[in-house]
């Protein structure tokens, strides 16, 4: 069989034909076919109308006609930059949070906004601004829980026709002028100060109280009294001690007392 050098090339201009068709299909095919991960959806867009969100699986799209845009679906952590702000009884203090969000309509994400990212971090910081300023300092640092809740549910609702779920706001840290931090340290060391006193005031009522019962019990019952002198003489006579005490009896003493009484009355 005698094969012509015309016929030669007809087969490799055919061969070569069928090899650039199958590349060219192998690259629509690769731009035809999207795997999606469970955490992600793909918003789609056909001839820049919305189509819907797809996945996650296996989604074909329509090359050079449709538009796909990516959109994570996991929990996102955005820090709140430092803010300085004045509290309502006109501190100034610098605060940060972070925010803790997620989202839960893709195409909304997509359509009502163009940065869901960047909106919801400006929006936070200008929240964080408007909350922490409306309060005092006081409630500030004592209510933190309480800022927190107002936060969240402040940057939740105004982040909703976004598509979005806010589900936790923290106020990290706050940072107070050295002039206010030593203006509470003194603050706090009155109030301790005051409290002593307190607590000494009603130790020394409990004291008098409980001197005033035991006086009516010696009143009653004259022998306590030399009790309490005999044991107040053993509770000061150490084992160091270089004084010496000798009790005596009262009625041992008392004929003395007797007869000096009487003479000075006879003198009188």
């Amino acid at each position: 069989m005698v094969i012509h050098m015309t016929d030669v090339g007809s087969i490799i201009s055919g061969l070569g034909s069928v090899v650039v068709a199958l590349f060219f299909l192998l690259i629509v095919l690769s731009m035809a076919i999207r795997i999606v991960p469970e955490y992600r959806r793909i918003v789609l867009f056909r001839l820049g109308r919305l189509v819907g969100s797809r996945g996650p699986g296996i989604v074909f799209i329509m090359p050079f006609i449709d538009r796909a845009v990516t959109v994570d679906l996991r929990i996102l952590t955005l820090d709140v930059p430092v803010q300085e702000v004045i509290t309502k009884d006109n501190v100034a203090i610098k605060v940060n949070a972070v925010v803790y969000f997620r989202v839960l309509e893709p195409a909304k994400s997509v359509v009502e906004v163009e940065n869901y990212i960047v909106a919801t971090s400006q929006l936070a910081q200008t929240t964080l601004r408007s909350v922490v300023g409306s309060v005092e300092l006081d409630e500030v640092l004592s209510s933190r829980e309480k800022i927190n809740q107002e936060l969240q549910k402040i940057i939740d609702d105004r982040t909703d026709p976004w598509g979005i779920k806010v589900s936790a706001v923290e106020v990290k840290e706050l940072e107070l002028p050295e002039g206010m931090k030593r203006a509470m340290a003194r603050q706090a060391e009155a109030e301790r100060e005051r409290r002593a006193k307190i607590i000494a005031a009603e130790g020394e009522l409990q004291a008098a109280e409980k001197l005033s019962e035991a006086a009516h019990k010696m009143e009653t019952s004259p022998v306590t009294l030399q009790l309490r002198y005999l044991q107040t003489i053993r509770e000061i006579s150490g084992e160091r001690n270089t004084t010496t005490f000798f009790p005596i009896p009262v009625d041992l003493v008392q004929p003395f007392i007797d007869r000096i009484t009487c003479k000075e009355k006879k003198d009188s």
